[in-house]
């Protein structure tokens, strides 16, 4: 694919989707994660690139600027714009059997995590919640919402829901929400986990970085205590570019 094609108007735009800048960057983007520009590759000069996608220079700078902070991009005085060597995120393998919170998992892979808190607070609990955890519709759930990073890359965005009981405040809960658990004597001890392969749209493209349409992993986790009691439901979504899950399996011995 030449750059006539990557960068013409109708490979990128759509009408409402947000500003022209956002939609080239995210593009952009996403030729550099799916190898359609390859490493140490350039990109059309500032001006020619205005021309290629039919937007102002300004909207073009805009654009770039971004893929320059995100580390996509490197920017040679007098040279231009080439594709860093290093911009292919490494792949992150993940235990589907292991039930390890995302921040320990990162520590073990020597990667500093963060999380950014998008949403948290007492809710009235969804259809999905009151199946997974027991409750009923007049009670509240305490749910929180987090975009989960490693080394600044943005890899899953994750949103769980608790009984009251188990987590009455959810501004506790900063960066490990099993560290709050386990603080309180309430850890889970083993979930179920279901996965689903599905595209990511809108705001949650945008949180991960990604084209609206790109494929992602969604997994559903109950978690339970000793007990067998359900105490915690997260919906997560997973870059699919990032992340490989793993499951181990066993030959029954009785078959």
């Amino acid at each position: 694919m030449d750059s006539t094609d990557i960068f013409a108007p109708s490979a990128w735009y759509r009408e409402g989707q947000g500003p022209r800048y956002r939609q080239l960057y995210r593009h952009i983007q996403a030729a550099i994660m799916d190898g359609s520009l390859t490493a140490e590759s350039q990109l059309p000069p500032e001006r020619d690139l205005a021309l290629l996608a039919d937007v102002s220079r300004v909207t073009v700078r805009k654009a770039v600027a971004q893929l320059v902070e995100d580390g996509l991009v490197d920017q040679l005085r007098g040279a231009g714009s080439f594709v860093r060597s290093t911009a292919q995120p490494s792949r992150h393998q993940q235990s589907l059997s292991s039930l390890v919170s995302f921040t320990e998992s990162m520590a073990a892979r020597g990667k500093t995590s963060t999380s950014r808190v998008l949403q948290r607070g007492l809710f009235t609990p969804s259809p999905d919640e009151m199946m997974a955890l027991g409750i009923a519709a007049n009670e509240k759930v305490s749910r929180i919402s987090r975009l989960r990073s490693a080394d600044g890359v943005p890899m899953a965005i994750e949103r769980s829901s608790l009984p009251l009981d188990i987590l009455p405040d959810p501004n506790r809960v900063e960066t490990s929400l099993y560290i709050v658990l386990r603080a309180d004597g309430c850890a889970p001890s083993r979930a179920i986990q279901r996965v689903t392969a599905i595209n990511v749209n809108g705001e949650d493209a945008q949180q991960l970085k990604l084209t609206d349409g790109a494929a992602v992993l969604k997994i559903d986790r109950t978690a339970y205590l000793e007990n067998g009691r359900p105490i915690e439901f997260t919906r997560g979504l997973y870059r699919s570019d990032i992340y490989d899950f793993i499951a181990e399996l066993r030959l029954d011995g009785g078959n």
